[in-house]
C-alpha cells in the first residue's frame, strides 16, 4: 500500500504500521503472558487453546470481513499469533535434549517455511473463489494444530509465582546478557534494511520487482538458515555463531556500501536475514539452556518484546533518514562492526 503513493505520504503510512506492530508484544508482555504463567494446564493447554481460538476467529473475520469490525478482529489475530510463538519457545525444552536445541529450533523453523508454501497454494486457489473459502482453510489447519497440541507433555513452562531471585541472577548472567545484545543487533539491521530498501528502490527502475525480488531472497535464505541450523551447532557452539552472523553482517554491509548498486542490496538481504535466522536459532537455545530455573515462557515474551522493539528502532531510523543506497548499506556494516566488537571484548 505504501509503495503506491508518494514518499511523504508513504513516511506517515510505515511509522503508523510500525507503532501497530509493537503493540501485540507490549500487550503480550504486559497483561497476557503473566495471566498465562499461571494458567495450571501449562502451556500445553495455552497451544490447545490458542488453536482453537484462532479457529473460531477465523470465523469472526468471514462473518465481519466488510466491516470496520475487521481490523479489531486483524490486531487479535496478531495479538494471537505472538502469544502462540512464545508458548512454542518455552515447549521446545521439554521435547528436545538441551545439545539438540538448535537443531530443533532450526527444524521448526524449516517445517514452518516449507509449509507455508505448501499452504499457500490451495490458500490461493480458495481465494480466487472466495476469501471465506481460503479463511475456512485456515480455520481447520488451526483446529489440527489444537488436536495434534493435545499430545505434548502436560504441565510444562507454568509459573504461578512472581520472578525468583534465582531466575532474576540467570536471565541477568553475561552469557545471556551478551547473546541478547547480539541478537537486538541483528533485529536493528534488519529493520533497517527491510524499510531502506523499500525506500531507496521507489527512486529506481522497476522498484517494486527489485523489492520483491530482495524479500523473495530474504525469505528463502531464512529457510537455507533455519535448514543448516543443526549442522551449524554441530561446528560451532551458540556464541561463536552470534559473532560469526555479527563479522557478516558487518563485512558484507560496507562491501555492499562501496559497490552501491541494487544487486549489492539484494545480496545484502539474503546474507541478513540468513544470519539474522541463526543468531535466533542460537539466541533460543543460549536462553533455554543457560536459565534452567528461569519461566521460559515469561522470558521468551519478554526477550521478544525486547527485539521488536529493536526491529522497530531500525525500521523508524531508515524510514526517518532514508539515505541513499550505499549510505544505508554502510549503517548496516556499522551496526554489525559496532555489535562485532563489542561482543568479542565482552565475550
Amino acid at each position: 500500500m505504501f509503495l503506491s503513493v508518494s514518499p511523504d505520504a508513504a513516511r506517515g503510512r510505515v511509522l503508523a504500521f510500525l507503532a501497530f506492530s509493537l503493540a501485540p508484544f507490549l500487550i503480550l508482555a504486559r497483561f497476557i503472558g503473566p495471566f498465562l504463567d499461571r494458567v495450571p494446564g501449562g502451556r500445553r493447554l495455552t497451544i490447545v487453546v490458542l488453536s482453537i481460538a484462532r479457529a473460531g476467529l477465523m470465523f469472526a473475520i468471514m462473518r465481519w470481513i466488510d466491516s470496520l469490525s475487521l481490523f479489531a478482529l486483524m490486531f487479535v489475530a496478531l495479538v494471537l499469533a505472538k502469544v502462540y510463538g512464545v508458548s512454542r519457545s518455552a515447549v521446545m525444552p521439554t521435547v528436545a535434549p538441551s545439545d539438540e536445541l538448535m537443531a530443533a529450533n532450526g527444524q521448526i523453523g524449516r517445517l514452518t517455511g516449507i509449509v507455508g508454501i505448501v499452504a499457500g497454494g490451495p490458500a490461493a486457489l480458495l481465494q480466487l473463489i472466495s476469501s471465506r473459502l481460503s479463511l475456512s482453510f485456515a480455520a481447520m489447519c488451526f483446529v489440527l494444530a489444537g488436536i495434534l497440541a493435545l499430545s505434548l507433555p502436560r504441565g510444562i513452562a507454568g509459573a504461578r509465582g512472581p520472578e525468583s531471585d534465582l531466575e532474576r541472577n540467570e536471565l541477568h548472567s553475561p552469557s545471556i546478557v551478551r547473546a541478547a545484545m547480539a541478537m537486538a543487533a541483528l533485529r536493528v539491521a534488519n529493520g533497517f534494511l527491510f524499510f531502506h530498501l523499500a525506500f531507496w528502490l521507489r527512486t529506481e527502475k522497476a522498484g517494486t520487482a527489485w523489492f520483491a525480488l530482495a524479500l523473495g531472497i530474504g525469505s528463502l535464505s531464512t529457510l537455507i538458515a533455519n535448514s543448516i541450523g543443526g549442522l551449524v551447532r554441530r561446528v560451532l557452539r551458540e556464541h561463536v555463531v552470534l559473532e560469526i552472523a555479527l563479522v557478516i553482517v558487518a563485512v558484507v554491509g560496507l562491501v555492499c556500501a562501496y559497490v552501491g548498486s541494487i544487486t549489492a542490496g539484494i545480496v545484502l538481504t539474503g546474507v541478513t536475514y540468513a544470519v539474522g535466522a541463526l543468531g535466533k536459532l542460537a539466541f533460543d537455545s543460549i536462553l533455554q539452556t543457560r536459565a534452567p530455573d528461569a519461566n521460559r515462557s515469561r522470558a521468551f515474551a519478554r526477550y521478544e518484546t525486547r527485539n521488536q522493539f529493536a526491529q522497530v528502532a531500525g525500521g523508524f531510523v531508515a524510514v526517518g533518514l532514508t539515505p541513499s543506497g550505499a549510505v544505508g548499506f554502510a549503517i548496516i556494516g556499522s551496526i554489525g562492526l559496532i555489535a562485532a566488537i563489542y561482543y568479542a571484548v565482552r565475550y
